[in-house]
């Protein structure tokens, strides 16, 4: 009986990873997706509304009108100027759109505003029926 019920142990832990290892092949990167950075005056309003009663704090936005899907990221308030955003990832698996960016701050002797400022990056791209990850 005991020799039984570790055979039957064995098969549930076999299937559970077998299980695992196909959910993990629905999580892979199906393509890198293209896409556009939008320039300010092309935000549309609604959109460009939410970002300015967020930007203080960090805040992660989608936004969809028509086709298109925008995916805004921001990094609230900084003490100065001089701050730029670099794309790293916008790709697509079977289940979600991934989306990640990342937070340059001014180089060492560069001159910048003393004001605050508030760095964001929005980018367009198809409009896709799937859960935005943030990363």
């Amino acid at each position: 009986m005991g020799k039984r019920l570790v055979g039957i142990v064995c098969c549930i832990c076999s299937l559970i990873c077998l299980a695992g290892c196909t959910l993990a092949d629905k999580s892979e990167k199906v393509r890198d997706l293209e896409y556009t950075v939008v320039k300010e005056d092309e935000i549309p309003e609604a959109l460009r509304l939410q970002i300015e009663e967020k930007k203080a704090a960090r805040f992660k936005l989608t936004y969809m009108d028509g086709s298109s899907l925008y995916i805004a990221s921001g990094y609230g308030e900084q003490l100065t100027g001089g701050y730029s955003i670099a794309m790293k990832e916008l790709y697509m698996t079977q289940q979600a759109v991934y989306f990640a960016t990342e937070l340059y701050g001014p180089g060492k002797g560069e001159t910048v505003c003393k004001s605050p400022s508030y760095p964001y990056i929005v980018v367009k791209l198809e409009q896709i029926e799937l859960p935005i990850v943030f990363e």
